[in-house]
C-alpha cells in the first residue's frame, strides 16, 4: 500500500506541474494529429497484421493478450479472470516461438519462456504489429531473426499541435467482477528535439465470477451439470512508465523506464469430484510479481550508406508464490502441506549492435551481434531439494542481406546462436551452438495494383527455459531443443477506391506448414504454478490463414468498415516411441483446433462510434495427447459489442465507452476445468487536455 500510495502521488504531482503549463498556453486544444505508423523499408516484402490508433481503442480489449485475439492464425490461452495467466501461440508453433517484443527490444523470461500479455494495458499502446517470420527489414537486433512468429507492441509517442507543448490525458475503467481501473498519461515538449511522457495505472478486480461447468460420459449423457463461482483470480496491480525521445538529423534514440507490480490469486483448475465441485473456495495459491525494466535505443545515420543501430536492456524480476495445499493421494484426501513460500529472483542483461550498408540503391547487408546475460536466484521454503541457480550466456550473431529489383524483391539471413550454461549442485548443463538460415521472397506482377504474391522458409532454434532443463520438481535436464523448420506462401491485395460507396478492400491468403522434432509441450497440473515438459518427438503443422475486409460510406458522415478472418489448422503429432506409433499417432496436439475466426464490424457516425466483435474457436482436445470423447473441448464464442460517443466541453475533449463482453452469457473453457466469465459490463471516460 505504501508503495501504491507512492506512485499515485509521484503520478498526481506530475499532473499537477502539467496542468500548470497547461494553463499558460494560449493556444487551445482542437484535435490531435493522426498516430504516425514508421513506414518499414521494405514494406510489401512480408505482409504484418497491425490495429493501431482508434481501430486498437474501439476493440473491447482490456490488454495486450485481448487486441492479439482478433489476429489471423493467433490463439490466447487465457487461464480465466483479471488474474489469470494470458499466453499467445501463433500457427500452433506454441507460446515459446513467439518474441513479444516491447518497444523494439524482447520482452524475456529465461525462467519459463513465457510471457504474460495480461499485464500490457491498452492505455499506454499506440500499435500492436504481428509478423509471421520476422520483420520486412534487415536493419534490426539478432534476437529478432530468431523466433518463428514476432508481436511488437509499440507505447505512444507524444504528438504536439502547433504551439502546444504538454499534453494531458486521464481514463477511468469501472465494471465487472469489480473492476475499478484508473489511469493517467501526460506528454511534455522539452524543446524542438526531445519529449518524455509518463503513465500510471491502477487495476484492482476481485476475480469473482459465476460459472457453470458440465461435463458428459463417453455414451453422451451427462455425467454433471454444475454452477460455482471463481474466488481466487482476484488481482491488485500498478503499473508506472517513463519514456523519452529524441531526434535530430543524424540521430534518433528513445529511453523507457518501465515498473510493474502484481498481487493475485491463482485459480485452479475446476474439477467435479464426489457431488463435489472442488475448485478455489480455498485460497491455496497467490503469486506476487516486480518487474522492472530499463531499456534504451540509439540509431545513427553516418551517411546515405551507412547507419548503426545501438540497444541495450536490464531487467529485473522478483516473482514469490505461496501456496497451503491440501494434496489427493489415491482417492483421499491428505493434508500433506509444508507451506510453499517461493521467491525467484530473474536478471536480464542485454546489449546489440547492428549495423547496415547499404552496397547500392538495390543491393544492402547488414550485420548485427547481441550478448544477454541470464541468471535465476531462489529462496525456497518447506522443501528439502536442490536448486540448481542456473546462467546463462547467450551470443548471437546475425548476417543479412536484402535486394529491391523491383517486381522481386527478397531477404535472407544466416542467425548463429551459442549458449553456455553454469549450474550448480550436480545439475548437468549443456553448451549449444546452431546456425539458422532463413530467405524471403516476394513477387508484385503489376506496379498499378498493390498484389503480392510471397513465400518464406525458416529454420528456428528453440533453447529449453531454465524451467524446462533444472526445476526440481519436475524439470528435465535432458530436455533437447526443439528444432523447426516452416514454410510460408501467400498472397494479399489491397486497393483503395474512388468509389462514392465503397472506400477500401483488401484480402490475403497465407498458407504454411511446418515440421517440428522434439517439440516441447508445457501443459499445466492442478496448478498454474506447476507444468509438465515433455519432448513430443515430432510434430507436423499446416494451415490456412485468410483474412478480407472493406470500408463502406454509407452516407456521407456513416462509415461501415467490416473485417473477416479464418482459419484451418491441422498440428498432428507423429512421435515414434520405442515401441513403435504410440495410440496417439496423428492425433491433433493439446488445444488446437481445426477451425477457428473472427470478425470486427465498425459503424462511425459522426461523434458515434458502434463497434461489434465475434471470436469463434472450434473443437479441440486437452493436454491428454490422445483425440477421445473424454479429452474432448466443447467449440466457444463470444459477441462483445461497445458504443462510444466523442465530444467536446470548453477546451476539453471527453470520450464515453460502453462495452457488453459476452453478449450471449456463453458458458466456456479457453483451457479444460479454468472456466472463463460470462457475460460482464465495463464503462470508460477518458479526457484529453
Amino acid at each position: 500500500m505504501k508503495l501504491k500510495f507512492c506512485l499515485l502521488s509521484i503520478a498526481f504531482l506530475w499532473v499537477g506541474k502539467v496542468t500548470l503549463f497547461a494553463q499558460t498556453q494560449k493556444d487551445s486544444i482542437t484535435t490531435l494529429n493522426e498516430i504516425v505508423i514508421q513506414k518499414e523499408v521494405f514494406k510489401d516484402l512480408i505482409p504484418v497484421q497491425t490495429l493501431s490508433g482508434e481501430a486498437l481503442e474501439r476493440l473491447n480489449s482490456h490488454s495486450v493478450a485481448d487486441a492479439l485475439r482478433y489476429f489471423s492464425g493467433v490463439k490466447i490461452k487465457d487461464y480465466g479472470g483479471m488474474g489469470g495467466l494470458k499466453t499467445i501461440d501463433v500457427r500452433n508453433m506454441g507460446t515459446h516461438h513467439v518474441g513479444v517484443f516491447y518497444n523494439g527490444i524482447q520482452i524475456g523470461n529465461a525462467q519459463n519462456g513465457i510471457v504474460d500479455l495480461g499485464k500490457f494495458s491498452l492505455d499506454n499502446v499506440e500499435a500492436i504489429k504481428l509478423y509471421n517470420g520476422q520483420r520486412s527489414t534487415i536493419f534490426q537486433s539478432a534476437k529478432e531473426y530468431a523466433s518463428a512468429s514476432t508481436v511488437y507492441i509499440q507505447t505512444k509517442k507524444p504528438v504536439f499541435t502547433e504551439g502546444k507543448d504538454v499534453n494531458l490525458s486521464a481514463k477511468y475503467k469501472a465494471g465487472s467482477i469489480q473492476l475499478t481501473n484508473p489511469s493517467i498519461r501526460t506528454e511534455y515538449k522539452i524543446n524542438d528535439n526531445v519529449s518524455t511522457t509518463i503513465s500510471a495505472e491502477y487495476m484492482h478486480s476481485n476475480g469473482r465470477y459465476k460459472f457453470r461447468q458440465k461435463r458428459h460420459n463417453l455414451n453422451g449423457t451427462v455425467a454433471y451439470d454444475t454452477v460455482g463461482h471463481r474466488l481466487n483470480s482476484d488481482i491488485d496491480a500498478y503499473r508506472i512508465e517513463n519514456s523519452w525521445y529524441g531526434k535530430d538529423d543524424k540521430n534518433t534514440w528513445s529511453a523507457n523506464l518501465y515498473y510493474y507490480q502484481s498481487d493475485r490469486g491463482l485459480p485452479e483448475a475446476v474439477i467435479k469430484k464426489s457431488d463435489v465441485t472442488l475448485e478455489t473456495e480455498n485460497i491455496n495459491e497467490r503469486q506476487i510479481d516486480k518487474n522492472f525494466m530499463g531499456q534504451a535505443e540509439w540509431t545513427r545515420y553516418v551517411s546515405d550508406r551507412y547507419q548503426f543501430l545501438l540497444k541495450a536492456k536490464f531487467a529485473y524480476d522478483l516473482m514469490n508464490y505461496t501456496s497451503r495445499k491440501t494434496v489427493d493421494f489415491q482417492g483421499e484426501e491428505v493434508t500433506y502441506n509444508p507451506q510453499f513460500d517461493n521467491t525467484f529472483y530473474q536478471q536480464d542483461w542485454y546489449i546489440s549492435a547492428a549495423h547496415l550498408y547499404k552496397i547500392s540503391p538495390i543491393w544492402e547487408v547488414s550485420l548485427s551481434t547481441d550478448l544477454q546475460y541470464n541468471k535465476l536466484n531462489a529462496t525456497r521454503k518447506g522443501q528439502g531439494t536442490l536448486f540448481s541457480y542456473p546462467e546463462r550466456y547467450t551470443f548471437m550473431t546475425a548476417f543479412a542481406t536484402s535486394v529491391d529489383l523491383g517486381k522481386v524483391k527478397a531477404q535472407g539471413n544466416i542467425l548463429g546462436t551459442f549458449t553456455n550454461e553454469k549450474v550448480r549442485h550436480n545439475f548437468k548443463a549443456p553448451n549449444r551452438s546452431v546456425w539458422a538460415p532463413s530467405l524471403f521472397v516476394s513477387y508484385k506482377p503489376w506496379n498499378e495494383h498493390n498484389l503480392n504474391i510471397h513465400a518464406f522458409y525458416k529454420y528456428i532454434f528453440r533453447l529449453p527455459t531454465f524451467n524446462d532443463l533444472y526445476y526440481t520438481q519436475l524439470g528435465t535436464s535432458n530436455l533437447r531443443p526443439e528444432i523447426s523448420r516452416q514454410f510460408n506462401l501467400g498472397i494479399n491485395y489491397n486497393k483503395a477506391l474512388n468509389h462514392s460507396f465503397v472506400k477500401e478492400f483488401r484480402v490475403s491468403v497465407e498458407s504454411y506448414y511446418a515440421n517440428i522434432t522434439d517439440k516441447i509441450i508445457a501443459s499445466p497440473t492442478s496448478s498454474m504454478m506447476r507444468w509438465m515438459m515433455t519432448n513430443l518427438g515430432k510434430v507436423e503443422n499446416y494451415g490456412i490463414e485468410s483474412a478480407v475486409g472493406t470500408t463502406l460510406n454509407i452516407l456521407p458522415d456513416l462509415d461501415l468498415g467490416i473485417n473477416l478472418t479464418y482459419e484451418y489448422t491441422s498440428s498432428k503429432d507423429k512421435s515414434l516411441t520405442l515401441y513403435g506409433k504410440p495410440s496417439y499417432y496423428g492425433d491433433q496436439i493439446p488445444y488446437a483446433p481445426w477451425h477457428s475466426g473472427s470478425s470486427i464490424v465498425e459503424l462511425n457516425y459522426k461523434d458515434w462510434g458502434l463497434n461489434y466483435s465475434f471470436i469463434y474457436v472450434g473443437k479441440r482436445y486437452n493436454g491428454n495427447k490422445n483425440n477421445i470423447k473424454r479429452n474432448e473441448i466443447q467449440p466457444w464464442y463470444t459477441h462483445d459489442i461497445s458504443l462510444q460517443k466523442s465530444f467536446k466541453w470548453k477546451d476539453y475533449k471527453f470520450k464515453a465507452i460502453v462495452e457488453a463482453n459476452n453478449l450471449a452469457n456463453q458458458y466456456y473453457e479457453v483451457v479444460t476445468n479454468f472456466p472463463m466469465p460470462g457475460r460482464n459490463f465495463r464503462f470508460t471516460l477518458s479526457i484529453d487536455l
